[in-house]
């Protein structure tokens, strides 16, 4: 059967009744991790990307759709994030409530990258000042859906938002202790753009923006001799990204006499494991920040902001 045909067939309207949980499908663990502070009992919320699922090449499934179709409001990142879902989701907004979280930020806030002219960089989550005003539009979003829950989602949100805002004064405050000739962050694709800009790192991707580009030996070829004559001695894989191109850096670089270490692993795309602290938004980005503060020279508490890291994200 036909998509077309399939949504047609299942998009029922199912707007939501005082006394009912609201029902909720998001695209990535990020934006369903906001639904759940926000919403708490009051929402019942299906992520379709779990932990190491890129959501540059996921195409939705047969229960993905039947999901989103009975769904009283579906929420998707947009800026070309779920580059293989955006026909869809465009589709089924003709339908029904389906809203693009991150398509209202600011343009001038948003970093453009030279191999995509028309698109800017999705990854906004990396700055929590940032994904704190997607937060405010998935809150706003939930209170459209159910004006009858709006005090509940006002409150919880405004609670999230206040931790969201701690995390990125934490952030400031750790990064700021790196030296400055080692604020480099060399990793598997161009997700850290945005934690660049924030914290003042030359982030390097051996990808573009998007995990769907190619890295051809000449990139390789470039980037090792950029480790070499910079003496940069730390790289970072990622948790949703295939680690081949980095363990190609690694090998090229210790072929002309360079020590090169993978000093950790990064959620760049896709948060931790399910039911972990880093399974969390909040948490995702603690891990990210403390692996790149202590790996690069920097001062911060192995366990993170809140003591919570586990030992396998250390």
């Amino acid at each position: 059967m036909a998509l077309s045909a399939l949504v047609a067939m299942l998009a029922v309207p199912l707007a939501g009744h005082a006394g009912e949980r609201l029902s909720v499908v998001a695209t990535t663990g990020m934006i369903a991790d906001a639904v759940r502070e926000i919403g708490g009992e009051a929402v019942e919320v299906k992520g379709l990307m779990g932990p190491g699922i890129d959501p540059h090449s996921y195409r939705q499934t047969r229960s993905d759709i039947v999901a989103m179709t009975r769904a009283d409001l579906v929420l998707w990142h947009g800026l070309y994030l779920e580059a293989q879902m955006e026909e869809f989701l465009q589709r089924l907004a003709k339908r029904q409530t389906v809203v693009a979280v991150a398509e209202g930020l600011d343009r001038d806030r948003l970093l453009g990258h030279e191999d995509y002219d028309d698109k800017r960089d999705p990854h906004v989550w990396m700055d929590p000042s940032l994904w704190a005003e997607v937060v405010a539009t998935v809150r706003d979003a939930m209170i459209e859906a159910r004006p009858d829950l709006e005090a509940t989602f006002r409150d919880r949100a405004g609670d999230y938002l206040e931790r969201v805002e701690r995390l990125a004064q934490w952030a400031d405050e750790v990064t700021s202790s790196v030296p400055a000739e080692a604020r480099v962050l060399l990793t598997a694709h161009d997700a850290f753009a945005y934690f660049g800009r924030a914290y003042d790192f030359e982030v390097i991707g051996i990808q573009g923006i998007s995990t769907e580009s190619e890295a051809g030996l000449r990139r390789i070829r470039d980037l090792v001799g950029l480790l070499v004559e910079r003496e940069i001695g730390a790289v970072f894989v990622e948790s949703s990204v295939s680690e081949r191109n980095i363990r190609a850096l690694v090998e090229g670089a210790a072929a002309r006499g360079h020590e090169v270490r993978i000093a950790g692993t990064l959620y760049s795309d896709a948060m931790g494991p399910k039911g972990t602290y880093e399974g969390t938004y909040i948490g995702m980005i603690d891990h990210n920040i403390t692996t790149i503060v202590r790996a690069l020279g920097g001062e911060a508490p192995a366990d993170g902001m809140q003591g919570r890291l586990t030992e396998s994200a250390r």
